[in-house]
């Protein structure tokens, strides 16, 4: 039984584009929401380093981010990518077992 693909990347952006980081990556960002396969397609900026954008991602199987990384809206959002980006980005690509998020058991609003 497979889980789905879940993916963290962490990316130091050059200064001259940490503001308009997500303006960069819109068109990329719209693309993969709109995949049949994407569960989501989360970006958080850096609190301690504004250059700093960390995205979460979810894909429904193996297949999907199969299909994600042969799109031609992942080809041409790596291209605009590499034109804004200060170093390398880092990756935690994992299968996690379920279909996506869960309700965190822990903590639940006071009534």
């Amino acid at each position: 039984m497979g889980g789905i693909i879940f993916i963290a990347v962490r990316f130091t952006v050059r200064r001259e584009h940490a503001d308009d980081w997500l303006t960069v990556v819109d068109d990329f960002t719209r693309a993969t929401r709109a995949e049949p396969g994407n569960l989501f397609y989360d970006w958080s900026r850096g609190i301690e380093d504004p250059n700093q954008y960390v995205l979460l991602e979810a894909f429904a199987d193996a297949a999907a981010g199969e299909a994600h990384v042969r799109s031609e809206h992942f080809r041409a959002g790596m291209a605009v990518m590499a034109d804004a980006i200060a170093t390398a980005p880092e990756i935690i690509n994992v299968e996690v077992p379920g279909q996506g998020w869960n309700t965190m058991a822990e903590l639940t609003p006071n009534r």
